[in-house]
């Protein structure tokens, strides 16, 4: 796997931020709404979203929305192009 791959990229900077760390961490647990997730956090819900765009962009979760109701959950095969980076390593 090339080192300089943007896909690759988008995930170490999506892991970089300990909040979107521990929002991943929490969504291992199971899907969450968005308000579930802002409640342990001292942000403003725009600045959580942000990060949830982020974890999205990466390919790391995924949301649905059900009427005014956003749900998040997590996308473990997303780590994989992470694992084949460090086997090369």
């Amino acid at each position: 796997m090339a080192n300089h791959d943007p896909a690759l990229d988008r995930l170490f900077q999506a892991l970089a931020d300990p909040t979107r760390r521990a929002v991943l961490e929490r969504l291992t647990q199971g899907p969450a709404t968005v308000g579930e997730l802002a409640a342990p956090f001292a942000m403003a819900l725009p600045s959580l979203i942000g990060h949830l765009r982020k974890l999205e962009a990466a390919g790391l979760i995924e949301t649905r929305k059900d009427g005014r109701v956003r749900t998040c959950a997590v996308r473990p095969e997303a780590l994989t192009p992470v694992q084949g980076w460090l086997d090369v390593q």
